[in-house]
């Protein structure tokens, strides 16, 4: 278990690193994401096979506690509460229109997947 959550943060640490070489507008964790996407891909295996179990089971340990990630973005939006409320139509608008979106190309996504033997 400790080798795949080392695995996770070395993709990461490698997301971080490719980042700020290429000077990616792209969070690092979001490139070490694709690149631990990526191994998972080039390793092959369907089903359970796909992700190994110490990998699985490290992700489901961490996505039981995911709540507890957004603790420090909420905090630091607090901080900034003044120019949050000074944008907040513009920003509630933003959301509504931008979650809509989300929601339609996922069922569409999902419709087009669905048709494929």
């Amino acid at each position: 278990m400790t080798a795949a959550l080392a695995g996770i943060f070395l993709c990461q640490l490698i997301g971080e690193f490719v980042c700020r070489l290429f000077a990616l507008p792209l969070p690092g964790p979001v490139v070490g994401m694709g690149l631990l996407f990526a191994y998972l891909l080039a390793r092959g295996g369907q089903g359970d096979k796909a992700v190994p179990k110490p990998l699985g089971a490290v992700s489901d340990q961490l996505l039981g506690h995911l709540s507890l990630l957004f603790v420090p973005a909420t905090v630091g939006m607090v901080r900034y509460f003044d120019v949050l409320s000074q944008y907040a139509v513009l920003l509630s608008v933003t959301l509504l229109v931008s979650t809509a979106l989300t929601m339609a190309a996922t069922a569409l996504t999902f419709r087009l997947l669905k048709k494929k033997p």
